[in-house]
């Protein structure tokens, strides 16, 4: 039986557990090994494990200080595999970068300045730059906090994440492909698509290829997920993402449809009118519809919606102020593009909240084939 330190905080939308790199390297396990034994990836349900047994419930951070000029903590991302033993490695969690900056607070990661401190950090898998930026007044670590995010009635730290520079983080480009439009071929034939990378790599389309308005409830929007995975996988080859004989990813790019904003009801009923958010946005995560929307999709979100031509630009209402509404299924998450200095592509902030739910030894069973 191995001991592996960790902590599990909320950021956002989703729970994730923060280890540290060096209790990690310590269990002289291989962390893909290490984190499907702890999750317990092989059972849908994770019942022997820590995972949650949802998408936004089965992520991990490595977390080490950094020696690299500009930042303080370097993160690795995981998605953990839910009745699937593989650990994916190739994208970012906004969410779990918000809960990384609240555990650096608290592990001495960052020194604490004054009333507020900017963690800035680097997302390894993908090179991406953010800062969060948590309130520490009297240069105490808060435990708790008022904030609240569309898809939970919790309440916890406010956490202001900005997201650096983030057009062609993974690509090099913004637009992969060079265009605006592209056409990937779905199930029932050709569908226009903006493969855009920002945040993270995404694959638009417009809700109403599939039949759709972009505000359906979860269980509606469901029935478009075979042909959105269908198309994810053309998207990665189509952006360089993956070559014909790589393994099939669920994780990036990052998959959804846009529709103009149109009256509809959240997950919990609330009624949110057609004024009130700027583009209607139904995402895909791994095998599911997302319950809101990650952060990184957001990004891309913001960035195609303000680049001529895209899908999502066709549709959006277009804002004077850089503020971009979107009308997920748990309701309206707003960002903001803040213009950068020599030429580096818009900041995109988002207000998050996150609190500290648990810090635990696990006692992770032995993989197979692994030394105790």
């Amino acid at each position: 039986m191995l001991r592996l330190q960790g902590e599990m905080i909320r950021g956002g939308t989703s729970k994730c557990w923060i280890f540290d790199h060096h209790d990690v390297a310590a269990t002289g396990v291989d962390v893909d090994a290490l984190l499907l034994a702890a999750f317990n990836a092989a059972d849908p349900r994770q019942i022997d494990g820590v995972g949650g047994a949802s998408s936004t419930t089965s992520k991990a951070a490595v977390v080490r200080a950094s020696t690299q000029p500009g930042v303080d903590v370097e993160y690795a991302f995981a998605q953990v595999g839910i009745g699937d033993e593989r650990v994916e490695w190739a994208s970012n969690c906004g969410n779990c970068a918000t809960a990384v900056a609240l555990y650096a607070v608290h592990h001495d990661l960052v020194p604490i300045t004054a009333d507020t401190t900017t963690v800035r950090m680097l997302n390894v898998n993908t090179g991406a730059r953010l800062a969060g930026t948590i309130p520490t007044p009297a240069g105490v670590a808060p435990e708790e906090g008022t904030a609240m995010v569309p898809g939970t009635s919790a309440r916890g730290v406010p956490v202001l994440l900005g997201f650096k520079d983030p057009a062609g983080s993974t690509t090099g480009r913004a637009l992969p492909t060079g265009r605006a439009l592209d056409e990937l071929t779905g199930p029932d034939g050709p569908v226009e698509a903006s493969l855009v990378d920002a945040g993270a790599p995404a694959a638009l389309f417009e809700a109403k290829a599939f039949g759709l308005e972009g505000t359906e409830s979860l269980t509606a929007f469901a029935a478009a997920v075979p042909a959105l995975t269908l198309l994810r996988r053309q998207a990665a080859l189509a952006m360089g993402l993956a070559r014909e004989d790589d393994p099939v990813s669920h994780t990036v790019p990052k998959v959804g449809i846009v529709a103009r904003p149109a009256l509809y009801r959240t997950a919990q009923g609330i009624l949110v009118n057609q004024d009130e958010y700027d583009l209607a946005v139904r995402m895909v995560s791994m095998h599911a519809p997302h319950p809101a929307i990650g952060l990184t999709s957001a990004v891309a979100l913001a960035t195609a919606a303000a680049t001529p031509g895209t899908l999502a630009h066709r549709v959006a209402r277009q804002t004077a102020d850089g503020t971009l509404r979107l009308g997920t299924p748990a309701g309206v998450v707003t960002t903001r593009a803040v213009p950068a200095p020599d030429g580096a592509s818009p900041t995109v902030l988002l207000h998050r909240a996150a609190r500290r739910i648990a810090r635990a030894e696990l006692l992770v069973p032995v993989p197979e084939g692994r030394p105790a």
